[in-house]
């Protein structure tokens, strides 16, 4: 077994990451209905099908895992695009040379009873450094504005807002991205715009900003662009 990181919950149990494979997929089920059973509104998790987790765990992404108390309580994928008719890596402007060196965030997903380890995060962190070892440049994602948390998750990262566009099918979606092989740059002008502020955000975005940040304040959420 190649564990790839391993700590101890609040507790003080142990845990370890490893990668998936498709003799885990019953587990990985598992734990997406573990979720779907608490939540008030399901259609609010954006889970995955047997087919597509399939696919990913024989060769179309990669998938890590968190392992406590004997049972898999949390995992995150990543998924290889291919040929995709909308293409993240087009969204924010990469040549159509470099779209087959981008990888997608998929999905992540803790347990209920394991929520409150920073579980994401270290996950995020297990799968970034993997990537680094291999020949994607960079990691692309769709987040709803709104969604705070998954944004939240995505900053915690240090990926950028490149895009504020209609997807899959006329949802309004921030795309991510990430550069994997490059330091941030330093930039040295700042603007913070109301989250509910589409056309601002757009018109900035096509002048070349990048989303970098979100603070919340007494009139909601602001968006903080940098250039």
């Amino acid at each position: 077994m190649d564990v790839l990181y391993s700590g101890s919950l609040k507790e003080g149990h142990p845990f370890y990451i490893r990668r998936l494979y498709l003799e885990d997929l019953e587990a990985i089920l598992h734990v997406q209905k573990e979720i779907l059973h608490v939540l008030d509104n399901p259609s609010s998790l954006s889970s995955l099908s047997k087919k597509e987790y399939e696919y990913i765990l024989t060769g179309g992404g990669k998938m890590v895992g968190v392992f406590a108390d004997g049972w898999l309580v949390a995992f995150r994928a990543l998924l290889v695009p291919g040929a995709d008719e909308e293409h993240l890596g087009s969204d924010v402007g990469l040549d159509s040379t470099e779209l087959g060196s981008v990888i997608y965030q998929e999905i992540s997903n803790v347990s209920p009873r394991y929520r409150g380890h920073r579980l994401q995060k270290i996950m995020a962190e297990v799968l970034m450094e993997q990537l680094r070892k291999e020949d994607y440049k960079y990691v692309c994602a769709t987040v709803a504005p709104f969604n705070i948390a998954s944004l939240k998750d995505k900053f915690a990262q240090q990926m950028e807002i490149a895009a504020l566009k209609k997807k899959y099918g006329g949802l309004l979606r921030y795309v991510f991205v990430k550069q994997l092989h490059r330091e941030g740059e330093e930039r040295k002008e700042e603007q913070f715009i109301p989250m509910q502020d589409t056309k601002s955000q757009q018109d900035l975005l096509e002048d070349g900003w990048r989303g970098t940040d979100i603070s919340g304040g007494p009139d909601g959420w602001l968006v903080r662009y940098c250039k």
